[in-house]
């Protein structure tokens, strides 16, 4: 009788939230999680989810390094962000630091100070092509 609710609560959506820093509230330390986390308070850090979703609303402050599946974000972050398969930079987003991703999508109004290595989802990095080299003058480069 009691293990079919405990059965129902441990049963997630995908997508679901399960994990939330509210505004007003600052955090340090480290932080892991499976599904979706969203942050709307302060965060000083690091952030381990290889199968996760972050979500930084606008509110939302964090500075350290960040492993994740996805991250959505519309708060401000400084520093490292490794996601393994998508980035969303949302306006009036701001992010200062280091990208890596195979897929960035930055919309328009959003504040992007660093550098973004775009890599294939397997995590190897794409050939680096610098413009006007003798070798590739006047080819096509994929």
């Amino acid at each position: 009788m009691f293990g079919r609710d405990k059965e129902k609560e441990e049963k997630k959506k995908p997508g679901e939230i399960t994990g939330f820093i509210g505004k007003g509230v600052a955090m340090e330390g480290r932080i892991t999680f499976e599904d979706t986390m969203r942050i709307d308070g302060s965060f000083k850090g690091d952030i381990a989810a290889p199968s996760g979703t972050l979500i930084v609303g606008e509110g939302g402050y964090i500075e350290g390094e960040i492993r994740v599946s996805s991250a959505i974000i519309t708060g401000v972050v400084k520093g490292k962000l490794d996601a393994a398969v998508r980035v969303e930079l949302k306006s009036p987003g701001k992010m200062t630091g280091e990208i890596k991703t195979p897929t960035l999508i930055i919309e328009e109004g959003v504040l992007f100070e660093g550098a973004c290595t775009m890599v294939k989802k397997d995590g190897a990095s794409f050939e680096t092509v610098e413009y006007g080299s003798q070798e590739h003058r006047g080819t096509f480069v994929q």
